[in-house]
């Protein structure tokens, strides 16, 4: 133990290098000695000592986050202890109410974490750590500043009783929960809500800092309280759109009484930005209220005042201008629609005037593309689920979605052309570069786009032939305007966007064959613009054009392309007359087409080859397409030409990052399902379909034997490796696994055994080639079952094994390795090696006993690697590192299934290793780990205890045979403690 830290003035030298030092290495021996004072006797009179005579806030904060850290050990203080410390800041904080705010909410979060943990403890008969509402009842009786203290006790006890803590056992935490609930949240809303309306029944003066501060800390403590979650389900806090509030049924009489909703709009109105977006979360949460807490006619009218409310702040939009606001009630209004069905809306009083507000407040927010982008989300939400609510409205009274829904999707085409001309002038953000939110906005607008969908395809057939003849002029013109071009080709990125949006609408909206000619029209432009686009490659190009015609392609594929729909459909009226495609047939070897151009003339844009190749491999999925894509001539190029001659892409020089080769994969994957559907049996057809791979390969074997160009070698083999792993993943049939197997065995697997030995340093090497071998060890579909006379499963083996000793000796020669390189460098290899081995020990086509049987040391080999790469990693980094930890412990349940020979050999250390890794995963969030967990552990205990009852019978047998249980039972009566974890409380 490190010597503690006994003066004042050490420690405030402590302070000032943890909190304000730019020294790191400063920083992390000041928090290493203070982490010591944790741990130290001293620890509590060290705080009191700086709490009392330190003469920094910083002091003060160091000494509540050590109080934080000794009340929150599992192994807790005496009751006493915690009841005295719990006092002393009790009365610390009411003597001095004008500590800094961040001291204040720090040693708040002690007493509310002591709160917590002793929520069930008694002394005296008495559940001594519930007295705390009655405590802060005494704050509210004093001064603001204690006022404000004593909500903000209640805030972080609230919020803390709704933290779950992953130390702890989960049951305990929500017995703690529920408890808490039941007994004191809804007296703490109530008590939060006749505060507020005693706030607002005084003039509120906004200067006023300490009523700026209740305001605020009371608003924070409500939404506490409607955040709680009242039900154990712990919901994930990305899919806010998605929640209901779960109310307890006691607390009806609160939202049944029409002044709550009231008192939170008036808030809203009457208090700052700030604190004004704090009403409309609360209200927010109001609005999820579920919906089974009313009556019929209870919801109505509790529906009734949240619409009264939105039309009062449209009517008065000018907190919108805060972005704070706005964002907080584009989520109001998204949870309307999520929460009360558009039959109950429509009945509402003001409807009509309400849906005219939020269409006009719709449109002005779209026009208005810069401001507050991320919002824009919540409205188009409410949108959709309006639209698509339609069909099953039964009310006679007019929902109006038909005159809004088209202006709504009008603002949005208009608003998005009109932002390219300003992008491009003021050098912004473009939007279109952020494409997950891009698409995520088509995806809503796919379905509002085709209510009175005529109006939307008029709207954009306009445009685009607008734009498209503009640029066409352009295109032509002698003066040629850079600028000009790049803003048109801006605009029809966007307009390609559009027409692949609502052509994909088809499947989320009832449709009729007019709608259908309607997509032919717009789906002509899209495929001239094709031509004309593919015309002027490689002279000059525009990948956010190329991007959005393959999102468009893809949208088509979806909507038009496929069994389940009619060939007469109406799409292809249009596209007959104009383009002379008639079917899907058609329209296949046009995507054909486009994909082998892109393939040929962007081998240099990683975005355009990369969605491209995505679009190849979503069309090579379905053995009906399969059939009929063979057929096409561009894929019969493909499958014979599928060279650097013809797509550069697939080319190896210093140009290139060796991350642009991932791309490969995808590619080859989708060719050899290509090259499946009428391969058969045929060796001399896959012979010349692997031509190009075999070339490559010996080249790289003479500069192996010649000259040795280590970066050509490397950068080839790393492409062969992607591609080989495509092939590999495509092959799932016995016959064509056999083919690349005869291929790749002799001649090519002792290459990529020396590349990993050449370069085991180098991630960007070994892990494709690892991954290629996890690949082949994979029995997917039962392709590894060769015939009874084969030795193809045990000789396949035999080369995993090599390479994984081979890989796990060397990177162990690393030594120690930084933080930040310890998992690309190291930890990446051994999780692809732990999921290779998981592979070919669970395929069921080898037979492991031939091994020993033999002499064959490869199995024992292989498994000796898997225990040094083991020893080499901490039981923390398995945990934290997720690839490693869902390859380890599937790994550990097969050996313990399998081969618990294997693990009660080992070593009494390895072995205490492994059940300590196992006893940790146990308690994992990843349902792969603590699955696998359980499951080794039964094996472990089953074989345990199976020894133990045949010993009991002592059979005259040989006494070898129960060796292995005997070791496995002395090592558990050695160390009794390590399948006994103790309760954690």
């Amino acid at each position: 133990m490190a010597r503690h830290v006994q003066s004042l003035a050490e420690l405030e030298v402590l302070c000032n290098q943890l909190y304000e030092g730019t020294d790191l290495a400063q920083r992390i021996q000041a928090e290493k000695v203070l982490l010591e004072l944790i741990d130290s006797p001293e620890c509590l009179s060290q705080c009191q000592l700086l709490l009392e005579q330190g003469t920094t806030s910083y002091a003060q904060l160091l000494a509540a986050t050590c109080l934080s850290k000794l009340v929150s050990r599992t192994t807790p203080l005496p009751i006493e202890q915690r009841i005295d410390i719990r006092n002393y800041i009790l009365n610390y904080i009411a003597s001095q109410p004008k500590l800094a705010p961040f001291v204040i909410q720090a040693l708040v979060q002690v007493i509310a974490k002591i709160t917590k943990l002793g929520w069930f403890e008694v002394q005296k008969d008495q559940l001594i750590f519930r007295d705390i509402i009655a405590d802060v009842k005494k704050f509210l009786q004093a001064t603001v500043d204690h006022y404000i203290i004593g909500v903000m006790i209640l805030s972080e006890l609230t919020q803390e009783m709704n933290l779950v803590d992953y130390s702890r056992p989960s049951a305990k935490h929500r017995k703690i929960a529920t408890s808490f609930r039941d007994t004191s949240l809804k007296d703490i809303l109530m008590l939060a809500c006749s505060l507020l309306k005693e706030v607002l029944a005084k003039p509120l003066n906004l200067q006023d800092q300490q009523q700026q501060s209740l305001a605020m800390h009371l608003l924070k403590l409500v939404l506490n309280c409607l955040n709680f979650d009242f039900i154990g389900n712990s919901a994930d806090e990305s899919a806010d759109d998605l929640c209901t509030v779960q109310i307890p049924t006691n607390w009806r009489t609160i939202f049944l009484e029409p002044e709550t909703l009231d008192l939170f709009f008036d808030l809203y109105h009457s208090l700052p930005p700030v604190l004004s977006q704090l009403a409309l979360s609360c209200l927010v949460q109001f609005a999820s209220t579920r919906r089974s807490l009313f009556s019929n006619p209870e919801r109505a009218k509790y529906l009734g005042n949240l619409i009264k409310g939105v039309k009062r702040i449209l009517e008065n939009p000018q907190g919108l201008s805060d972005p704070g606001n706005y964002h907080e009630f584009c989520r109001f209004l998204a949870r309307l629609k999520t929460n009360y069905q558009l039959g109950e809306l429509v009945m509402v009083k003001d409807y009509s005037e309400v849906i005219r507000l939020i269409a006009n407040f719709t449109i002005t927010s779209l026009q208005h593309w810069e401001f507050a982008p991320n919002s824009v989300h919540y409205l188009l939400t409410l949108w959709q689920r309006m639209v698509a609510s339609v069909p099953f409205v039964k009310s006679t009274e007019p929902h109006l979605l038909d005159t809004y829904a088209p202006e709504i999707t009008k603002a949005y085409i208009t608003s998005r052309l009109e932002s390219v001309p300003v992008v491009i002038r003021d050098g912004l953000e473009d939007p279109l570069d952020d494409t997950a939110t891009v698409f995520q906005q088509l995806e809503q607008l796919c379905t509002v786009s085709r209510c009175e969908y005529e109006k939307t395809c008029a709207l954009l057939v306009q445009l685009f032939d607008q734009n498209a003849q503009n640029y066409q002029k352009l295109l032509h013109s002698s003066s040629r305007n850079p600028l000009e071009i790049t803003v048109q080709e801006g605009r029809l990125a966007w307009l390609v966007y559009l027409v692949g949006t609502v052509v994909g609408g088809r499947l989320t909206y009832t449709s009729t064959d007019e709608h259908d000619a309607m997509d032919g029209e717009l789906s002509c432009r899209v495929f001239q613009l094709i031509s004309l686009m593919d015309a002027q490659l490689p002279r000059s190009s525009n990948e956010k054009v190329e991007l959005a015609i393959l999102w468009f392609l893809d949208q088509f594929r979806k909507t038009y392309v496929g069994d389940q729909l009619q060939r007469t459909s109406k799409v292809y009226a249009r596209m007959s007359e104009v383009l002379g495609i008639t079917d899907d047939n058609h329209v296949l070897e046009t995507f054909m087409a486009k994909i082998v151009t892109n393939l040929k003339c962007w081998g240099r844009c990683e975005p355009v080859i990369s969605r491209t190749l995505q679009f190849l491999n979503d069309l090579s999925v379905g053995y009906i397409l399969l059939k009929k894509l063979v057929k096409i001539d561009a894929v019969k190029f493909m499958l014979q030409n599928h060279t650097s001659k013809h797509f550069p892409f697939l080319g190896v020089n210093d140009n290139y990052s060796l991350s642009d080769l991932r791309c490969r994969t995808t590619f080859y994957t989708a060719l050899t399902r290509l090259l499946m559907v009428d391969l058969g049996e045929d060796e001399d057809e896959f012979e010349n379909f692997m031509l190009p791979l075999t070339v490559s390969f010996e080249t790289v074997t003479q500069i192996f034997n010649n000259s040795f160009k280590q970066e050509e070698a490397k950068r080839m083999l790393i492409g062969l490796a992607r591609d080989l792993r495509g092939i590999a993943f495509a092959l799932n049939t016995k016959t064509s696994y056999t083919m690349l197997f005869d291929w790749i065995y002799t001649s090519y697997l002792p290459i990529l055994q020396r590349a990993i030995e050449l370069w085991y340093r180098e991630a960007a090497c070994t892990t494709p080639i690892l991954k290629l071998m996890a690949e082949l060890l994979q029995n997917r579909s039962q392709r590894l079952n060769f015939d009874v006379s084969s030795p193809n499963g045990i000789l396949l083996f035999r080369e995993a094994s090599k390479m994984i000793c081979t890989y796990g000796n060397q990177i162990l020669s690393l030594g120690t390795l930084s933080k930040d390189q310890v998992y690309p460098l190291k930890l990446k290899g051994i999780s692809i090696c732990y999921s290779a081995l998981k592979s070919a020990l669970c395929g069921n086509y080898v037979s492991f006993g031939v091994f020993k049987l033999y002499g064959d040391n490869h199995f024992d080999n292989v498994l000796q690697a898997f225990v040094k790469m083991l020893l080499s990693v901490s039981h923390s980094d398995l945990l934290q590192y997720r690839k490693l930890s869902q390859s380890y412990y599937p790994l550990l349940e097969c050996l313990t299934q399998d081969h618990m020979s294997f693990i009660t050999s080992l070593e009494p250390h390895v072995l205490m290793y492994i059940l300590t890794s196992i006893s940790e995963g146990l308690t994992a969030l990843d349902t792969i780990v603590s699955s696998s967990c359980c499951a080794s552990l039964d094996y472990v205990v089953t074989s345990l205890f199976k020894h133990i009852a045949k010993e009991g019978k002592k059979p005259v047998r040989c006494r070898e045979i129960s060796q292995d249980g005997q070791r496995l039972l002395h090592f558990m009566q050695q160390n009794p403690e390590v399948l006994q974890q103790e309760k954690k409380e």
